[in-house]
């Protein structure tokens, strides 16, 4: 996930020299390979390594194996001439790969600790940091690099997201407002106060705050797109009018144009003009598609194997392992399927915390295929013991606690993705509460069609991609309820929002937890929201989204189709 307020999110560069397999020193700056990159997919998210090797056979099998290892998939690679005859240059773009170990473990804290005064990697170490959720680390790693330089406003900047990140939204709106006095063009300030404004639920400021980056320039694509991402903001015809305009201007860069794409959908959708507004809607979808190098293929056939593998007679054989804690509620299932408004329910309850989409069992699937032997996720689920099992728990609780501010029993993780890990979470944490959010296929398809995203979520820029998706969820969902009955607790979006009474009562019991009227008006409770419903979940229940995929269900075929059956029979 990307934080707000950082020009570098979408990748991460480095540069060092190995030798015999030995980091020997730093031979770039940062933006030193831009050209080149540009060239490897620049406009790819991902990681970005650049390394100079010695110039042998063997070197670079080492390089691309050491990354599959660690669970990344290399999106593009290149090699350039070195200093000498004896070395080259190699540039990797990476995507999947646990940054934490391929970048600060391997690459950054070596580089730092041979040159601690190297302030560009310091400076990349805490966007690695920031990217993997670990603010707090970051924060020491950024208060560093502000001693040195007290008044370097990128540092200030980032400062400010990572107190975003850390729940500590006044100190960094705050902290906005002071390094806009120093900078009141900055469009891209203008913009992180917006996010963080919004996160705080102070919608009207947060909506002041997009409207004046935009203001400032007028193609930035993002301010537009943040605008839209409300949920509830209307556009004027002369804000749409200067969006037409600049989406296909000479001077409009790449990104920009993409943002403004599904600002134009989501402006015609809301005037009713379904037509053009698919035609923009399709539009950015196919830029983000074509970035994102999105395969369905090889996760599906990780599926097929953790069915293959993760039967009821693998679990039956492995009962009484893991972490006893019960503190976490998982809430999984796919984007825009009503999650956030699961979670806000929840955080309603006096014992139970809302925290974020956290990438905490992504991080410990890529732990398991970094010290297997051979094996690789999921087939490395059957290699350790009850008491490795007991240790991944106590790291996740661990781990995770810094996401809580408060002393509540319980906590949320509503990383999405998550159903995929179903059966390292009940290996490793047997009491945790799992709840599967469902909603209508064609309906959460198609929202996932319309929301553009800061990172991830790669299949929801095609219609038959998400279709695959959706259908290779309720496949895996469905294999759970077979190898782990009673497990989950599926609940029906569709059914929340007909009877939100009943199914609060039956969500509360499932997680053992006494009936509270806050739940029931989930809407006044005041926490931090970090997702797309962050608005829809500060209004009372509605109907408002249920049916609004009809209205281009002309040009949904497409998505019917993928889903096969599941669109007619999803009951």
């Amino acid at each position: 996930m990307c934080w707000p307020g950082l020009a570098l999110f979408g990748f991460l560069l480095l540069a060092c020299r190995l030798q015999e397999g030995k980091l020997v020193g730093i031979i770039t700056q940062t933006d030193i390979f831009k050209v080149f990159l540009e060239l490897l997919g620049a406009r790819v998210a991902g990681l970005r390594l650049t390394l100079e090797i010695p110039e042998r056979k063997g070197e670079m099998a080492r390089i691309t194996t050491a990354i599959a290892r660690l669970g990344g998939n290399i999106l593009a690679l290149g090699t350039f001439l070195g200093d000498d005859p004896e070395t080259a240059v190699v540039t990797v773009k990476v995507e999947d790969a646990p940054v934490d170990e391929l970048i600060a473990a391997t690459l950054l804290e070596a580089v730092l600790q041979a040159s601690p005064g190297y302030r560009a990697a310091r400076h990349d170490y805490v966007l690695a940091l920031i990217a993997l959720h670990r603010h707090k680390q970051a924060r020491e790693q950024i208060e560093i690099l502000i001693a040195a330089e007290p008044d370097h406003p990128t540092h200030r900047m980032t400062l400010a997201s990572i107190l975003v990140g850390e729940g500590s939204t006044e100190a960094a709106i705050a902290l906005y407002g002071e390094l806009l006095q120093q900078q009141p063009d900055n469009p891209e300030l203008h913009l992180s106060l917006g996010h963080a404004l919004k996160t705080h639920g102070r919608r009207d400021e947060a909506e002041r705050a997009y409207r004046e980056a935009a203001r400032r320039r007028v193609n930035f694509g993002d301010a537009y797109w943040s605008l839209a991402n409300l949920k509830t903001y209307r556009f004027a015809d002369e804000q749409l009018a200067t969006m037409r305009d600049q989406v296909d201007a000479r001077r409009t860069p790449f990104v920009d144009r993409y943002h403004l794409c599904f600002a134009l959908g989501k402006a015609l959708e809301d005037r009713g003009e379904y037509a053009e507004s698919f035609q923009f809607y399709s539009r950015g979808n196919a830029h983000k598609k074509a970035e994102s190098n999105y395969c369905p293929e090889p996760l599906e056939r990780t599926v097929a194997k953790q069915i293959e593998l993760c039967t009821r007679e693998f679990f039956e054989q492995r009962q009484g392992y893991g972490c006893d804690d019960p503190s976490p509620i998982f809430i999984v299932g796919l984007p825009r399927a009503g999650s956030t408004l699961l979670e806000q329910i929840l955080a309603s309850h006096s014992q139970v915390e809302g925290t974020m989409e956290l990438a905490d069992i992504q991080r410990l699937v890529s732990t398991l295929d970094l010290h297997a032997s051979g094996a690789r996720y999921p087939g490395v689920l059957a290699l350790p013991s009850a008491d490795n099992y007991r240790e991944l728990g106590e790291a996740y609780i661990r781990d995770t606690r810094h996401y809580r501010v408060g002393n509540r029993p319980f906590f949320i993780d509503k990383m999405p993705n998550n159903f995929r890990h179903i059966s390292l979470i009940h290996l490793m944490l047997p009491n945790a509460t799992i709840i599967d959010a469902r909603r209508e296929p064609m309906a959460c398809c198609f929202s996932n069609f319309k929301q553009l995203y800061a990172s991830g979520h790669h299949f929801s820029y095609s219609l038959e991609d998400i279709g695959r998706y959706y259908a290779l969820y309720v496949r895996l969902m469905d294999h759970w309820e077979s190898a782990l009955p009673g497990r989950v607790l599926r609940v029906q979006h569709e059914d929340v929002i007909d009877d939100l009474e009943g199914s609060v009562r039956r969500i509360l019991d499932y997680c053992g937890l006494e009936f509270e009227p806050a739940c029931v008006e989930f809407h006044k409770t005041e926490r931090r929201v970090h997702t797309a419903s962050s608005e829809q979940v500060r209004r009372p229940i509605n109907r408002e989204g249920v049916d609004q995929w009809k209205n281009f269900e002309p040009w949904l075929g497409p998505l019917r189709e993928a889903l096969g059956p599941l669109a007619a029979t999803w009951k």
